[in-house]
């Protein structure tokens, strides 16, 4: 994680704390990002907005394009984040409601696809369940997201499999699996030929 902050501070990348080293007892030491993280369900509709997740699709694009063909990313395309959500995510208001600007919990960050952060916006930022009540309207969502983020075709083509793939991890990578993840994992692989239909090329 240190090394991808460094990166981020080279090329002056606002969208994630800066490393400051290491206390006495070896903890890392951060910058504090001011700002408002959603916790919860329950949240100003601001969060959710369009104008929201068409900037969260344009930040992950940013930080994928900073490390693409490094040394940090080694054989894989990216650095992949791993863990995006509305709780690692830092919200500020610009005057017109708040908007995202910065992600935290960098913890996870590993070589990966970028289709794999894709999915995991798709997931938890959409809400991606049963508590979609209209699929038509999340899988248009979803094409918004990997449309903002600007998803190759060949992307687009898997990108439903790679939600799957990112709640199937989720759910039997926890001694505890959590029931809403298989709800989502269910709900996602019920409505799949919509949400495909809705990311192919027009």
């Amino acid at each position: 994680m240190n090394d991808v902050l460094r990166h981020f501070a080279r090329y002056d990348w606002p969208g994630a704390p800066r490393y400051l080293g290491a206390d006495e007892q070896g903890r890392q030491i951060l910058t504090y990002l001011e700002g408002y993280v959603p916790r919860g369900l329950a949240q100003p509709p601001a969060i959710w907005a369009d104008r929201s997740l068409v900037r969260i699709a344009k930040l992950v694009r940013q930080f994928h394009d900073l490390t693409a063909g490094t040394r940090l990313a080694g054989d894989d395309e990216v650095v992949c984040h791993n863990a995006l959500s509305p709780a690692t995510t830092v919200y500020r208001d610009d005057g017109a409601g708040l908007v995202p600007y910065a992600f935290i919990d960098w913890d996870r960050a590993a070589p990966g696809k970028r289709v794999h952060d894709v999915a995991h916006i798709c997931w938890r930022f959409l809400d991606l369940g049963p508590r979609r009540t209209n699929p038509v309207g999340a899988a248009g969502l979803v094409r918004m997201l990997a449309d903002s983020y600007g998803l190759a075709n060949r992307d687009r083509r898997v990108l439903v499999d790679a939600i799957l793939w990112c709640l199937q991890r989720a759910l039997y990578g926890s001694t505890r699996p959590d029931a809403d993840v298989k709800q989502a994992y269910d709900w996602v692989a019920a409505h799949r030929a919509t949400l495909d239909a809705a990311l192919r090329p027009e």
